[in-house]
């Protein structure tokens, strides 16, 4: 029986570990998987790591620096996506890693998805706000062109400027619209312009039409942030009526087409001289109106009483100081009688407190050595003395000192 059993295979964790690598990365080469971002992370590296999980699984998923630098829209944890890649079997941890080459948002397209993150972002910056947009110029006089010179748009947009005012100057930056490296060149030549080209009236950006492949230039963060930092106002004309980029929302207008733009900045000479005769008469209408009016009050005032008969106009104000008069008359004859009286009052205290009446009454002043006498034991007998009486003075001299 012994010798019936099969002989026993002893297997390294290493060899066990290269079977599996092997079964594992042959068999899943090229894997489509669906299911929901997780546990998002980048490193300073950039490679990418996330789960990849739906209701009962997960499984790590890994993209590297090279590939991460295709995507169009910003990955997020909560994004429901399909991934494209290969199973790898990491042996030194024995972890099945999906390694992953493209990926495709769940439901909505890869640059719609990109296109909806960036305005949503820019929107909450404030770069779409109307406060901050700028009015064009009525009669733009050198206008700035960033297109490309061998499309559509520069085209359409000469030919309208020709038909319609020719004595516009243009300057044109030539840019690549699509494909590797359109974005970097329209966002410079925005900047260029701006910088060597202040004095220009308004910017046009655009291209003529074609998917949103060919449009994406025009959906970039880069040329957003150029046509916002302008100082030059700008004018978005990309592609036809019914498309619409990021650039449409940040510049200070959006036109339809190039041609469009074209006609907008450049009015006809045509539409000039009705516009200025419809002024013309606007403001002839006015003139009449307002000399109607003063004409009118001048009428009135011909035939005012007041006019007629001057007098009327100052009469009650005559009347008013001969008012005022009076009552300062009687308000200074008050005055006078009120201080009259308190004078003789005073007058009369006065001549109460006088010597002169106090003498009247029978006293005397007495002086001694040229000092009135309040006090006898200041004379002798025999000192001779000096008497003021009521009527006159005399010399007296002391016989005797009673006390």
């Amino acid at each position: 029986m012994n010798n019936l059993k099969k002989e026993k295979i002893i297997l390294t964790v290493s060899q066990l570990s290269d079977i599996l690598k092997g079964l594992v990365e042959e068999a899943f080469y090229e894997v489509w998987v669906e299911g929901e971002i997780s546990n998002l992370k980048t490193y300073s590296s950039g490679h990418v790591y996330f789960l990849l999980k739906d209701e009962k699984a997960q499984i790590k998923g890994i993209i590297f620096r090279e590939t991460t630098k295709k995507f169009k829209f910003k990955l997020e944890n909560g994004l429901k996506v399909i991934c494209y890649g290969r199973i790898e079997y990491y042996s030194p941890r024995g972890e099945v890693n999906l390694i992953v080459y493209d990926i495709t948002p769940k439901g909505i397209g890869e640059l719609q998805l990109a296109f909806e993150q960036l305005k949503k972002k820019l929107e909450q910056e404030g770069l779409f706000d109307p406060k901050r947009k700028r009015p064009i110029p009525l009669l733009p006089q050198r206008i700035g062109v960033v297109t490309s010179p061998y499309g559509a748009a520069i085209r359409d947009i000469l030919t309208v400027i020709r038909r319609r005012f020719a004595n516009v100057e243009v300057i044109l930056y030539p840019v690549k619209v699509q494909g590797e490296g359109a974005k970097e060149e329209i966002a410079e030549g925005i900047r260029f312009l701006n910088e060597h080209f202040p004095y220009l009236d308004v910017l046009l950006i655009g291209r003529g039409g074609g998917s949103i492949e060919d449009l994406w230039a025009f959906n970039e963060e880069i040329v957003a942030r150029a046509i916002f930092a302008s100082k030059i106002p700008t004018i978005s004309c990309v592609g036809h009526e019914i498309d619409y980029t990021i650039a449409d929302f940040v510049a200070d207008l959006r036109a339809p087409t190039p041609s469009a733009a074209a006609e907008i900045v450049v009015k006809s000479k045509e539409e000039l001289i009705h516009r200025i005769e419809s002024l013309r008469i606007r403001l002839l209408q006015h003139v009449k109106q307002t000399f109607r009016l003063y004409y009118h009050r001048f009428q009135k005032l011909t035939t005012s009483r007041v006019l007629n008969n001057p007098q009327i106009f100052y009469e009650d104000k005559i009347q008013k100081v001969l008012d005022f008069e009076s009552k300062i008359l009687v308000s200074v004859k008050h005055y006078i009688e009120i201080n009259w009286h308190i004078l003789n009052l005073l007058k009369q205290k006065l001549y109460l407190l006088s010597p002169e009446n106090i003498l009247s009454r029978g006293y005397a002043i007495i002086w001694h050595n040229n000092k009135i006498l309040k006090d006898t034991k200041k004379v002798k007998k025999d000192n001779e003395l000096k008497v003021r009486v009521y009527k006159g003075e005399f010399t007296a001299k002391v016989k005797d000192i009673i006390s």
